[in-house]
């Protein structure tokens, strides 16, 4: 597993929140609603956490048109709409034995009459990292 955001990332995090700012109140609500995720992510347990970062910077480069921000408390993804269309949930929010990526009806993901919304999460891998690309890809199509 990692060791979390790298310096890179955190500058990049940093950098984009300062964009947001600048653009007004509108896109001071958008910095707000970041940091306000930044900050649940960093009051995880460490391997809670470490996923969850991993799961942030993989959405925020794969559907960057996603507007990231907490649904009841857990980091969240929303659409243009406003609408939530992918969130994580930690192990440690309802005292699971996993974490949870799940998606929302806003997500295009349907197929037939039956499909998965959510997916545990325990270790991150290549194999997931790519998994979660094809998911939120789909998600956002």
């Amino acid at each position: 597993m990692s060791e979390g955001f790298s310096a890179e990332e955190r500058a990049a995090m940093k950098e984009r929140a300062a964009e947001l700012r600048a653009e007004g109140k509108k896109g001071a609500k958008k910095a707000d609603e970041l940091q306000a995720l930044l900050d649940r992510i960093a009051q995880m347990a460490p391997d809670d956490r470490e996923l969850a970062e991993r799961v942030h910077v993989t959405i925020s480069a794969n559907a960057p048109e996603l507007s990231p921000k907490t649904w009841y408390g857990m980091p969240a993804y929303a659409n243009a709409a406003g609408k939530i269309v992918v969130f994580f949930q930690d192990s440690g929010k309802f005292n699971y034995r996993y974490s949870t990526v799940g998606f929302q009806d806003a997500a295009n993901l349907d197929e037939g009459d039956l499909w998965p919304v959510a997916y545990a999460l325990t270790r991150w891998s290549p194999e997931v990292e790519k998994r979660l690309v094809e998911l939120v890809r789909a998600a956002v199509s």
